[in-house]
């Protein structure tokens, strides 16, 4: 996990063209991406740190410059895949669907149905959307691209408005 007691973790806001992130992270990962207007997000960020041991201070990393560039190269059209290191801090069940999510191309969409099917888990559903609503790298780990059976958006912790233009934003 890359995190040392002696850490100060940094945390540093992101413009994008639908809303501020914040990114948290140490010198050699990014811990936490979100939209700075997400619901409990503040009580998301003490969980984390409890969880954790370690204090947050607002400031700047290496880690945080590579992925406010990044994000900025995504939102004009221009990034594949994103680079910078991060850490995906769950449970294991949790980190597999993650993974999963990962594997989401970019500009499609599945659902969750597809998803647990996917992680050898098909009545898995509620758990995998769960897990999927625990993520805390928006964008990076694309839980935006998981939609309901039906065709609906379902929900997104960032709000469907944001959601639905991800999704539209990926498949230019």
């Amino acid at each position: 996990m890359s995190i040392e007691k002696k850490d100060v973790l940094k945390i540093d806001r992101i413009d994008t063209p639908i809303g501020t992130m914040v990114a948290v992270a140490n010198e050699n990962l990014l811990f936490l991406l979100e939209f700075e207007d997400k619901t409990r997000l503040t009580d998301e960020i003490t969980h984390f740190t409890k969880k954790i041991k370690l204090n947050i201070a607002p400031g700047k990393t290496i880690i945080t410059t590579s992925i406010k560039k990044e994000l900025a190269q995504y939102f004009k059209g221009n990034l594949p895949c994103f680079n910078t290191p991060f850490s995906m801090i769950g449970t294991l069940f949790q980190q597999t669907v993650w993974k999963a999510l990962s594997n989401i191309p970019s500009g499609e969409t599945c659902s969750y149905a597809e998803l647990a099917a996917s992680i050898k888990h098909p009545t898995a559903c509620r758990a995998v959307a769960r897990a999927n609503a625990s993520n805390r790298l928006a964008i990076l780990i694309p839980c935006h691209r998981v939609i309901n059976a039906n065709g609906q958006l379902g929900g997104y912790a960032g709000g469907l408005m944001r959601k639905s233009w991800l999704i539209e934003h990926e498949k230019k």
